[in-house]
């Protein structure tokens, strides 16, 4: 119980004295294994087999790939065409900035990032056009916060290292239709919200952009998802090797055909993208020293004893208070070290109750990315603030509606499952 208290209680100290939880993490499963006596060297060989996993190799790449879509104007591109199909006028512009987050979505991989590259182009546009920054901020990050649904996903690709018989491509295909679900329950209030208080009145003297040349002009992004899936249902390369396949496609659209790239751009790209992918990965390794303390320690069943006990063994009660408790959880970490601190907490219990580790894979990330626009520390929302000024508290009138309505597409899985598994089965995933 001394260990148990140690390793749990010296994370939460740190993490909520503002060490970062990457840190918190290492540091506190470290201290667990010197006060357990489990030998210092637990360390450094929990760190380096955390993170040498082959499927891994796929989240350098994806990163980079999103990257490279961003500087070569991938979303602006978007913005022409999906301002041709729906038009401009009150709540025009929210729409379309979820459903350009959802393309992006489809090449990035990562909720921050994809707020970032949406919000750079959307934010100042919105604005201009008479969208409060507190509301065109929420809006954005929850947009943003699709993209760990739709393939290609980081936490995915973590997901199915930690459960093996969860693949890559399974959860990439599982999640395309809660993804899409998850956009339309967000278009929803957004577009209510706008024409009740008059947000996004058209002020533009431009005219609205042709269908056809916008269309020609932004097929080779949308065809970036596409490729991705494409491949690996044809079985033509593993995720890891799609992935690679991302980067290339990326780089022959913004030299070739975009001519939107340069050298110097491809040479800051490489640094940006080592620099994100190295915080992912030692995000990654330190958790699972923390995770692996804590199996070590034996403290993985009681806790899931308890939590059964919990919901009295019903396991509609049990899936409950674990979603419960992963949206608190997603109130103040990140999805990765989410996963790697609570999968094994939770696994032993989807596997007891004879859940499918995809779906209940997919419903976790679901969570994930509710909590990424979720105060006090959702991540999505903080790079949104800082685009547009606007204070987190500021937030919460718009988050709430958006939360609600985003929350009503777990509901849907939890009782009909074939939401996310139906899409994997035909297509032979399964």
């Amino acid at each position: 119980m001394v260990l148990v208290t140690l390793l749990f209680g010296a994370f939460f100290v740190m993490m909520f004295g503002g060490v970062p939880i990457a840190v918190s993490l290492g540091l506190a499963g470290t201290a667990a294994i010197a006060m357990g006596k489990l030998g210092i060297m637990a360390f450094p060989t929990n760190f380096y087999t955390g993170i040498a996993k082959y499927p891994l190799l796929a989240i350098p790449m994806f990163v980079l790939a999103g990257a490279i879509f961003d500087r070569a104007g991938v979303a602006e591109r978007l913005l022409r065409f999906a301002e041709a199909i729906i038009g401009r006028g009150r709540g025009a512009l929210a729409v379309i900035t979820i459903l350009v987050a959802m393309v992006i979505g489809g090449i990035s991989g990562s909720g921050p990032a994809c707020t970032a590259a949406v919000g750079g182009v959307m934010l100042a546009a919105m604005m201009r056009n008479g969208y409060p920054p507190a509301f065109a901020a929420s809006v954005t990050a929850a947009a943003g916060s699709t993209d760990i649904l739709i393939p290609p996903s980081v936490a995915f690709i973590v997901y199915s290292v930690l459960v093996p018989s969860a693949t890559v491509p399974a959860l990439f295909v599982g999640g395309v239709v809660p993804g899409i679900m998850a956009c339309v329950l967000l278009i929803i209030p957004a577009l209510y919200l706008s024409r009740k208080y008059n947000f996004g009145v058209d002020q533009s003297t431009e005219p609205l952009p042709k269908f056809w040349p916008s269309l020609k002009d932004a097929s080779w992004a949308l065809s970036a998802p596409v490729l991705i899936l494409g491949g690996l249902r044809t079985g033509w390369f593993t995720p890891t090797e799609a992935a690679v396949m991302a980067v290339v496609f990326g780089l022959f659209v913004g030299f070739a055909i975009y001519r939107s790239l340069t050298l110097r751009d491809l040479f800051e790209l490489l640094i940006e993208s080592a620099e994100t992918s190295a915080v992912i990965l030692v995000v990654i390794g330190l958790a699972s020293v923390f995770a692996w303390a804590t199996a070590t320690l034996g403290i993985v069943d009681p806790i899931t004893k308890g939590l059964v006990a919990l919901g009295g063994g019903n396991s509609l009660a049990v899936l409950f208070i674990l979603l419960i408790f992963l949206k608190i959880a997603g109130m103040f970490l990140d999805g990765i070290s989410i996963f790697l601190i609570f999968c094994p907490l939770f696994i032993p219990i989807a596997t007891d109750f004879n859940w499918d580790l995809v779906w209940f894979g997919v419903m976790m990330t679901y969570v994930i990315a509710l909590g990424q626009f979720c105060p006090p520390m959702a991540v999505n929302l903080m790079v949104s603030c800082r685009l547009t000024g606007a204070s987190m508290e500021s937030t919460v009138r718009w988050v709430i509606w958006l939360l609600l309505f985003m929350g009503l597409g777990l509901v849907a899985m939890v009782f009909f499952p074939a939401l996310v598994l139906w899409l994997p089965d035909v297509l032979g995933f399964m």
